[in-house]
């Protein structure tokens, strides 16, 4: 038997990986999620739904889409959260949703801690994820033993709402050289280049960036890396740092191309898809290039 349990809510593309990772390591997860049978695919005890996940353990963690499903959840299992007990939500959300929810829980002598995650399925997969984090110092510390199997690095940011600010910034950056970069691999592949040699070039040019290192190296063999976040949920998070700005005060230049880009591919179909395929939507209006050569132009 598991000398520590961990309560597990939404158990998609990045919960069930790192589900995964938790049960390998020994901890026992009592998870739920909206799909039938998720919480066995993964190993996890099932749950019959958010409340029983609180009453059953001291650290419950969350990966859901955005802050409209992130606020009845949480509100859903506080009432059976035992003092002193913890929420992690790894979810990308609203800080202003989430400064509320840090005090909806301290109400009931609940420690919440804002987490978000970077690195995508493949990190999620090898327990490498970087962990932004907002909230108390000390409530982090003492759960460290449940980020161990999951993450190579864990940043305190600060206080409540910290961690979910630091991610959308991460995720706007991530957002802009993804879409910049599909557009100057589908001019590259219209301009008769060698991509794969134009990718060398990037990487050690001041062009290179997360995407031109370890995506399209990836996509240019036809390996889109399935299972990474879709491109409704990008624009979602590019959305949420337009508002986040828009609070601050600081005027948003950059995120016009971003939004554009993905929306592009949301109307073309490529919504519920992984992000990475916003290329291809690039590609259709460009008279339907694929980067590619596996059957493409």
């Amino acid at each position: 038997m598991a000398e520590r349990t961990v309560g597990f809510i939404g158990l998609g593309n990045m919960g069930g990986r790192m589900t995964r990772r938790l049960v390998e390591a020994g901890i026992e997860v009592i998870g739920y999620d909206t799909r039938p049978g998720a919480a066995e695919e993964v190993g996890a005890v099932p749950a019959a739904d958010p409340a029983d996940v609180a009453a059953r353990t001291d650290v419950v963690l969350l990966s859901l889409p955005d802050s409209h499903v992130v606020e009845p959840v949480v509100r859903a299992l506080l009432p059976s959260a035992r003092a002193g007990a913890t929420v992690v939500d790894l979810s990308t959300a609203s800080p202003t949703s989430t400064q509320q929810l840090h005090a909806e829980a301290a109400e009931r002598s609940v420690q919440y801690i804002d987490a978000g995650i970077s690195g995508g399925a493949a990190a999620a997969e090898k327990g490498t994820l970087t962990i932004m984090a907002g909230g108390d110092a000390d409530a982090l510390a003492r759960i460290s033993w449940v980020f161990a199997p999951i993450a190579a690095q864990v940043h305190h940011m600060g206080g409540p709402g910290a961690g979910h600010t630091t991610k959308l910034l991460n995720n706007f950056l991530n957002a802009v050289s993804l879409a910049a970069t599909a557009e100057v691999m589908v001019a590259g592949r219209k301009a008769g280049l060698d991509l794969v040699q134009l990718l060398d070039v990037l990487n050690t040019s001041s062009g290179v960036n997360f995407a031109t290192q370890n995506r399209f190296p990836h996509i240019v063999r036809g390996d889109y890396l399935e299972g990474g976040l879709t491109g409704r949920l990008m624009t979602k998070d590019v959305q949420l740092y337009v508002d986040l700005l828009g609070r601050l005060g600081v005027p948003t230049l950059n995120a016009a191309g971003p939004l554009a880009s993905f929306g592009l591919a949301e109307n073309l179909g490529y919504g519920d898809q992984i992000s990475n395929r916003v290329v291809d939507a690039i590609g259709d209006v460009s008279g339907g290039v694929r980067v590619h050569d596996l059957g493409g132009n």
